[in-house]
Parts: structure tokens; C-alpha cells; sequence
């Protein structure tokens, strides 16, 4: 990493990404000042506020430490041990992204009656792990096994240097995992679980006074970036680049029959639980389901839409994204820091949140694109833009910077360097990146609610339609399309980790 001064061809759009990241603060800081100083004190010092605080920490926490050990000692079964059928279950571990949360909960709530913190931690965690499983098997892929050979000739153990190496890919997965937990919506809801999101949700709903739950969503704005701020000191200052070629095949580690079967059984119940369970719960309703109608038309067209504004957001993501990330892998100084991190801001906010600053900005300075697609595709990239940066970031950190060196060396200036040096090596990294939040831009549901064109709907806006109504059948055909959708790019997700070890 360097202290060199940050180009400007690279600054200027990256604070552009930063401004906008941030505007949903400026509309809840706005929203907050409309009840004066008297308001804001109220909202803060209630009971309440304390309570919502900590379920909604402790729900992260929780999730978020099972994530890390969940992704972590998955990926190495998969990349690293002789795990039997490990290219199936690598591609299985990506494939609970493409279920929407509020569906797992659906089938969990509908088949055990599960309900509260254990059935939110259980539903949050099986559909979140894979945000630390794919960087962590990434990086497991990509590492140099010649740091283990040397710790092993000294006498230490394999771990303690894998860990090592491991970390900033593991914290950054953290950090993705404990931001969607605190602005989940759909599946604390049907948990009847009550946390920050739930609490806003009711305070908008409940009449005009919009101060109380500005003040909340400007409360989970703070404990965010305190997260953020840790996660980033977790990274420390060391770098993880790989000096020479990286190897084209990691070392496998040969398991002890006992180990082996203990293995298997843990993958198998991952992949069951996760993807097998939700599925079993759709194919239920549609052979069993009373309510069951399919209009080919509407299913289409809710195709069709979905695939459009996705592919559209995670186009203007990754593009937003690449400046930033490529500043926080390579530049160090407040600069670097606060562009990172302001990115983080928006994906904290429940989705309701995000649309309501969006509207209110669209109406009052842009009105040409309220009620237009463009305006969900923007919530989508404030929404998502951590997956991108963060995808980004970590694969530029793992390219060598003495080649950035020499090509500046040759003549080229930092922006032509990394044009022609970075972003080349750090592409898969970035179309990962995308592929996450195309993946992501198709389950979301409350910002999609708010900020669709009249007369546009997606399948999740189809599908929270229907089983809000009860008709669990009838919704059946939209969630096993969405699913399907968007087991595509977790399948890729899935085969992209194993590229390297084949």
C-alpha cells in the first residue's frame, strides 16, 4: 500500500460513488431536524431505543460469528482437504445467495413454526454464510503455499499462517454479513422479531411524524461505520500480495477417515438445510398448493423486469465501485479511509429507508426520474455497494504492486498504470463483484416496492404480493423463478472459487 498522492482521475469518480453513498444521510438528517433537538433526545433516550439497539447487535454479532466459522471452515474443506465430491459442495456453498431471506423464513415458519432470535439467527445465517465462504475460498486459492512450507520448516503449525493471510478476506466477508443483518427486513419480520428495521418500518407506517424513525436510521448510520472503522483496523497495515506467480494448485490436505466422514456429513448438512430445505418448502406449494395459478404473462413480464434492473444495477455498481476499491487496496490517508467507508453507509439503511431519501431528493431536484427505472437502479447501487468495492479491494490487494511500479517506471502515469496494469490483473475479482450484486439487485424487496416504475413488477414484488395475501401457492411459481434466476450467478460464484484449485 502507498502513501503516493491519489490521482485525480481516480479521486473524482470516487467521490462521486462517496456523495452518493452519503445521501441517504443527508435526507435523514433533514427528516431528524424536523422534530428539533427535544425530538431527536426523546427518540434516543427511550427504553426502547436501547432494547431495539441490542437485539440488533446481538442478532449481528451472532450471525456474523457463525458466517465466519461456517465460511471459513468450509472453504478450506473445499479448496484445501481431499473432501469427496468438494467441486459439488464448492458450487452448493454459493447457491444460498439465491435465496431470498424472506422465503427461507416463509418455508421454516410455515413447516416448524420457528419463530424469535433462534429462528432469525438460523434463517440470516443459512442464507448468509456464502459472503464469507467466497472471498475466503478466493483468497485459499490464490494463496502462495511457499508460507506454509517455510512456517512448517520452522516448526510452526499450517493454521496460524493460513488464518493470517486469510483475515482480511474473512473481515471483509464479516463486514458484509453483520450490514445485511442489521438492515434485513423481510425475514425478522416474518420471525416476529423486532429489531431497528421492524421498528422503522412501524414508525413510517404509523402516521406523518417521520422524526422517530429518522433518528433510528441515523442511530444504525453510527453503529455501522463503528463496525466499519473495526473492521478496517482488523485489516491492519500488512500486505497480502503475492510476490512472483501464484501457484496453480494449492496444497490439499489428506483427512483421516474419521475427519472425512465428520466432513461430509457437515457440508451435506449445510447444503440441506440452506438450499435443500427452501426448496423442498416451493415444491410443496406447487403440487400441493390450493391457490396455485400461473399467468404467463405476468410471470414473464415480472421476468423480465427483474433481469433488466439488475442487470442494469450491478452494471452501474461495479462502475462506481472500481475507483474506490482500487483506492482502498492501494492509496493509505483519511482520503482513502473516508471514500471506503462512506460506501458502507447506505448498504447499513433498511430499504424503505434508502427509497424515501431517493424520493424525496427525485421530487424535489430531479423530478424527471421519479417513478422511473433509473431511480431503483441507483437505490440498487447504494444498496450494494459494498459487495463490489469489497470485491475490488481484495482483488487488487492480492496482485502485485511492483508490476504498477515498473509500468510507471516505463513511462506511464499512475491512471495509465492502473488501466493497464491493475485492472486487468483485478477483472475477475471485479466481475465477481458484479455478479454478486446482480445476484443481490434481484431478491431486494422494499427499496423495489417503493421506486418501481407504475405498472412494473419484479418477482419478488410479485412474490411479497401473494404470500402476504396467503397465497403461498400462488407465489410458489415466482419464487422457484427467482430462485432458479438467481442460482445462475451463484453457480458461477461457486465455480469461480474452484477455478484455481482444478
Amino acid at each position: 500500500m502507498s502513501v503516493r498522492r491519489i490521482p485525480a482521475g481516480l479521486l473524482t469518480p470516487a467521490a462521486v460513488t462517496a456523495a452518493l453513498a452519503l445521501l441517504p444521510v443527508g435526507y435523514l438528517v433533514v427528516r431528524s431536524a424536523e422534530g428539533g433537538l427535544d425530538g431527536v433526545a426523546r427518540t434516543l433516550l427511550r427504553a426502547r431505543t436501547l432494547e431495539l439497539a441490542l437485539r440488533s447487535l446481538g442478532l449481528a454479532a451472532v450471525v456474523t460469528a457463525l458466517c465466519v466459522a461456517i465460511g471459513i471452515s468450509l472453504a478450506w474443506l473445499v479448496i484445501r482437504s481431499d473432501l469427496p465430491g468438494r467441486g459439488f459442495f464448492g458450487i452448493l456453498a454459493a447457491l444460498p445467495l439465491a435465496v431470498p431471506s424472506y422465503v427461507a423464513a416463509y418455508t421454516w415458519v410455515a413447516a416448524v413454526d420457528l419463530e424469535g432470535f433462534t429462528g432469525s439467527v438460523l434463517v440470516l445465517t443459512l442464507c448468509s454464510y456464502p459472503y464469507v465462504y467466497l472471498p475466503v475460498a478466493a483468497a485459499l486459492s490464490r494463496m502462495d503455499p511457499a508460507t506454509e512450507e517455510v512456517a512448517l520448516s520452522l516448526g510452526r503449525g499450517r493454521s496460524g499462517v493460513v488464518l493470517r493471510q486469510l483475515r482480511p478476506s474473512a473481515a471483509a466477508g464479516a463486514l458484509l454479513v453483520a450490514m445485511y443483518v442489521l438492515a434485513e427486513f423481510g425475514a425478522v419480520a416474518i420471525m416476529r422479531f423486532d429489531v431497528f428495521t421492524t421498528q422503522i418500518y412501524t414508525s413510517y407506517r404509523a402516521g406523518f411524524n417521520r422524526t422517530p424513525a429518522a433518528v433510528l436510521g441515523l442511530l444504525l448510520v453510527l453503529i455501522t461505520l463503528l463496525i466499519v472503522v473495526a473492521e478496517s483496523r482488523s485489516r491492519g497495515r500488512a500486505s497480502y500480495a503475492m510476490r512472483g506467480n501464484p501457484a496453480r494448485r494449492p496444497p490439499v490436505i489428506r483427512l483421516r477417515a474419521g475427519t472425512r466422514a465428520f466432513a461430509l456429513a457437515w457440508a451435506t448438512a449445510l447444503a440441506g438445510l440452506a438450499v435443500g430445505f427452501p426448496l423442498a418448502g416451493i415444491g410443496y406449494w406447487l403440487l400441493n398448493g390450493s391457490s396455485a395459478r400461473v399467468d404467463l404473462g405476468e410471470l414473464s413480464g415480472a421476468v423480465g423486469a427483474t433481469l433488466g434492473v439488475a442487470a442494469a444495477g450491478a452494471l452501474l455498481t461495479t462502475a462506481l465501485a472500481v475507483p474506490v476499491g482500487i483506492i482502498a487496496a492501494r492509496y493509505r490517508g483519511r482520503t482513502a479511509t473516508f471514500l471506503e467507508q462512506s460506501t458502507y453507509v447506505g448498504h447499513s439503511l433498511p430499504g424503505i429507508v434508502m427509497a424515501l431519501s431517493l424520493v424525496f431528493f427525485a421530487v424535489r431536484y430531479v423530478p424527471a426520474v421519479y417513478q422511473r427505472s433509473p431511480l431503483l437502479v441507483v437505490a440498487y447501487a447504494v444498496l450494494f455497494m459494498p459487495a463490489a468495492v469489497g470485491a475490488v479491494r481484495a482483488s487488487v490487494l492480492q496482485s502485485p504492486p511492483v508490476l504498477e511500479e515498473v509500468a510507471r517506471s516505463l513511462g506511464r502515469t499512475p491512471l495509465q498504470a492502473v488501466r493497464a496494469v491493475t485492472l486487468p490483473l483485478a477483472l475477475p475479482g471485479v466481475l465477481a463483484g458484479a455478479a454478486l450484486v446482480f445476484l443481490t439487485a434481484m431478491k431486494e424487496l422494499p427499496a423495489t416496492l417503493l421506486l418501481r416504475p407504475t405498472g412494473m413488477e419484479t418477482l419478488a414484488t410479485q412474490l411479497w404480493a401473494e404470500t402476504g395475501s396467503g397465497a403461498y401457492a400462488a407465489a410458489a411459481p415466482y419464487a422457484a423463478l427467482l430462485m432458479l434466476l438467481a442460482a445462475v450467478p451463484g453457480f458461477l460464484l461457486g465455480r469461480r472459487s474452484l477455478k484455481e484449485t482444478s
